[in-house]
């Protein structure tokens, strides 16, 4: 049965018509009644039904106002990366030694950074990594053998983002404790990026069929886009 708090934000989102992010972040904001520091959500249906083929969306953002969140980094290289890695900030750091060890269990990591040469014996383990959806690709730019700008990006606020095979999207643009400015550039960027993978795909119409933003424990609200996407 409802809680009288969420019964009271229902009421709340029965008097509010789709607005823009700027105005639907306080609203959203104002949700936030809990005792933690609830995260902002925002989700997307995409247009992914086309008739010659499905729209697969998968990319990484970089956001400026940060997640608040702390991301364990692994970094398989080789030895002489091994240096570079570590004051990059990257948690875990090896070479065959932590193949072998994720060969054995080991995925106490939240990221997987791979350079290209150790791939090929890293690709083995496609089977371990890939349904944890921990195995590197370059599209995503965590196969490179510049470990330390991917994990300066890891750690400083990039996420990953794909759609679903119902279309959706899902991605936190951070907590209610951040600041407007910082939650909209981040939205700005989501945006941004989707932008330019449209451009990238034959799609037939808009990409975004609708979008809502919402907070861990609130209601959803209909987000109205600044232009069709």
């Amino acid at each position: 049965m409802p809680s009288k708090r969420f019964k009271k934000l229902k009421e709340i989102q029965k008097e509010t018509n789709s607005q823009t992010i700027d105005k639907l972040i306080p609203i959203v904001k104002k949700n936030c009644t809990t005792k933690f520091d609830e995260a902002i959500d925002l989700s997307f249906q995409i247009n992914n039904k086309q008739k010659k083929s499905e729209v697969n969306l998968r990319t990484v953002i970089n956001m400026p106002g940060g997640t608040g969140k702390k991301v364990k980094v692994a970094v398989v290289c080789e030895e002489a990366k091994i240096k570079d890695a570590k004051e990059s900030g990257a948690d875990v750091v090896g070479s065959d030694d932590l193949i072998e060890k994720i060969k054995g269990g080991y995925l106490d990591f939240e990221k997987l950074i791979c350079t290209q040469s150790m791939m090929i014996k890293l690709s083995k383990l496609g089977k371990v990594l890939g349904p944890k959806g921990l195995m590197p690709n370059p599209k995503l730019g965590t196969v490179t053998d510049d470990v330390i700008k991917a994990v300066k990006d890891s750690k400083s606020g990039q996420v990953e983002i794909r759609n679903d095979k119902d279309g959706n999207i899902g991605v936190t643009i951070g907590k209610k404790s951040f600041s407007d400015e910082n939650l909209i550039k981040n939205f700005n960027a989501i945006i941004e990026t989707l932008e330019k993978e449209k451009s990238n795909i034959s799609i037939k119409g808009d990409l975004i069929k609708s979008s809502f933003l919402t907070s861990t424990m609130g209601i959803s609200y209909k987000l109205k886009l600044a232009k069709n996407l």
